[in-house]
């Protein structure tokens, strides 16, 4: 008999490549079973589930009672004679239903004693609805040899799950301690699983992938589309719909990227694709690729944070004296780089803003810091309405340092690097010669843009103004006199904050007016110059906080002293602009009409606006 379409268990095995005696990675699928030689000796029939062949078998238990579901687990093949099952159909039906229920692979049922040459229909139907395999035995078959078999089975499944899972450990042991890069774990990784893997980082940006023989275009096409609709729940889990082994990657409680694996290689999702998870032993592998590439980032990072602590204690020793310069340089001389005999120039990095959005710096746009100017535009730079994330500069310092640290092994410059303020990284650039210094200036401030994209500045800076300033002192042929120009490239990074031009590196020549001042700006006299030019009209704008006549005077300085365009600057109607500047020449007692005067006015106000800024 047989249910429709169902025939000899040959048809169902034919083409899955399965012989008598092959070894599963995981455990035996009841097609596997089938195949044994101990199970074809009984002529096996499939009457009913051949959708559900592939189900992992974890056990055989032999059994003639009718209740034997209450005493199953799930994952059992079960045999019987059939001489212990009810005689009823509804019986029958209830005996199906619980076998299903608890979740066993298979039923098998030897012919002869209670079935004569078949089992009954209503058993095949129930079967079938479950989706629950049901096999007859047309020929009499010792019970024990299937069992021994299926359990030799097992057996030796384990064994290769607990062969491959050492492997495992001891391959991405030695990885570890051999300090491997990221692209070697992921490479181990698939030729240990035998399937595509790729890591990513948190914006689903492939870090590193091996596909494993397959083709890399297919693998990585529209790669972060399809990453994110990966979505398995749980630090490592499978995610079937995608068929990917997904497990996150990080430690110390900071996860930077996720490793997949795809399983099966291949991964078609539709037929022919083995039911369940993955076996236990890609997990574990998965799991421990994600730790060793964790530990070797922890690892690299470690040793290079203590290398730029050497760093930036040394640098530190040389802009405050606070060490003998021939310990400095027997020190560095131990860190691998020389400075005997060398020609130095000292460099300085930063980010060309340090203020939160909604605060810009006088004179840069937005409204001055005497609030007179126009308003900043609808949706640029607002207001912050939360406080700033107090990790988010330390973040980004560390973040400018490595892309420092980077740029110089890139162009294979020598020298001290690390931050040496809150804001700035510094740099002490030890060259053979001062003929290589602009060579070299130009090749790391390149290496510097490629390793930290520059990002338009918000408005006020100008929409393609770079964000990172690189400032290079004078060259010095002593170590002595390196201080010199580490101070020099500090206050250097410090004026090109203001300078709008797009230059690949600030020296002495390129600062202007602003620069200068901006370097003064802590000079007493220049303090005092301010007061006596600006002081009574500061002193009226704080007695008069709606007036604030102050943003008049440097609207109509900024136009060139011409009062058309200043009222329009100022947002005011001609008349009262220049009713505005009478009162300022009375306040200041001054001819404004006078170019010297202006000059020396506008002078005071670009020294307020660099006084005033941090």
């Amino acid at each position: 008999m047989g249910l429709p379409g169902l025939g000899r268990v040959d048809a169902a095995l034919a083409g899955t490549g399965i012989t008598e005696g092959s070894v599963s990675p995981v455990f035996p699928t009841v097609r596997e079973v089938l195949a044994l030689d101990p199970v074809r000796r009984g002529a096996p029939r499939l009457v009913a589930g051949e959708a559900a062949l592939d189900r992992p078998v974890r056990w055989v238990h032999v059994a003639e009672v009718p209740d034997i579901a209450t005493l199953l687990g799930g994952g059992e093949l079960v045999l019987t004679t059939g001489i212990g099952l009810p005689a009823d159909d509804a019986g029958l039906r209830a005996f199906i239903g619980d076998l299903a229920q608890v979740g066993v692979s298979g039923l098998v049922v030897e012919l002869g004693r209670r079935y004569p040459s078949e089992v009954p229909r209503v058993m095949a139907a129930a079967a079938e609805r479950h989706g629950l395999p049901l096999v007859e035995l047309r020929r009499a078959t010792p019970f024990v040899r299937i069992t021994e078999a299926v359990h030799a089975l097992i057996v030796d499944a384990q064994l290769h799950e607990l062969r491959a899972t050492e492997e495992i450990h001891q391959r991405f042991t030695d990885l570890s301690v051999e300090g491997a890069g990221a692209a070697e774990v992921v490479r181990q990784a698939a030729e240990l699983a035998g399937c595509p893997v790729v890591l990513e980082n948190l914006s689903r940006q492939v870090l590193g992938y091996d596909p494993a023989g397959e083709s890399a275009e297919l693998l990585l096409d529209g790669w972060e589309q399809h990453s994110r609709r990966i979505r398995p729940t749980g630090r490592t889990a499978y995610d079937a719909d995608s068929g990917w082994l997904v497990t996150t990657v990080g430690a110390r409680g900071q996860d930077w990227g996720r490793l997949l694996l795809r399983w099966p290689a291949g991964g078609d999702l539709g037929a022919g694709r083995p039911v369940g998870s993955p076996p236990t032993r890609l997990t574990i592998l998965v799991e421990r690729a994600a730790s060793t590439l964790a530990l070797g980032r922890l690892i690299r990072r470690d040793a290079e944070g203590l290398e730029r602590q050497l760093h930036r204690t040394l640098l530190t020793a040389l802009l405050d004296h606070s060490r003998p310069v021939d310990e400095i340089a027997l020190r560095a001389r131990a860190l691998g780089v020389t400075l005997d005999r060398r020609h130095l120039v000292g460099i300085m990095v930063r980010h060309r803003r340090d203020r939160t959005p909604g605060h810009p710096v006088p004179g840069e746009g937005g409204p001055a810091a005497d609030g007179s100017g126009p308003p900043p535009a609808t949706g640029t730079w607002p207001a912050p309405t939360t406080p700033a994330d107090p990790q988010a500069g330390p973040a980004r310092l560390r973040d400018l340092a490595e892309a420092v640290g980077q740029a110089l092994r890139e162009t294979k410059l020598s020298g001290l690097t690390s931050p040496v303020d809150d804001q700035a990284v510094g740099v002490l650039l030890a060259l053979p010669d001062a003929a290589a210094e602009e060579r070299a200036l130009t090749a790391f401030a390149a290496a510097l843009r490629r390793r930290h994209p520059d990002q338009p500045v918000p408005p006020g800076g100008g929409s393609h103004q770079l964000s990172v300033i690189v400032a290079a002192g004078s060259g010095v042929g002593s170590l002595r006199e390196v201080r010199r120009s580490l101070v020099e490239a500090r206050q250097l990074a410090e004026a090109a904050r203001r300078d709008r031009r797009d230059l690949p590196i600030f020296r002495l020549p390129h600062v202007g007016l602003a620069g200068l001042l901006h370097l003064l700006r802590d000079e007493p006299r220049l303090q005092t110059f301010v007061e006596r030019e600006l002081g009574a009209l500061l002193a009226h704008d704080a007695h008069h906080p709606r007036e604030q006549l102050l943003g008049t005077l440097r609207a109509y300085l900024e136009q060139g002293r011409n009062k058309s365009a200043g009222a329009a600057a100022a947002h005011l109607s001609r008349p009262a602009f220049y009713e505005r500047l009478a009162r300022i020449g009375r306040i200041l007692a001054v001819d404004l009409d006078s170019v010297e005067t202006c000059l020396s006015l506008h002078v005071a106000l670009l020294a307020l606006d660099a006084i005033r800024t941090p």
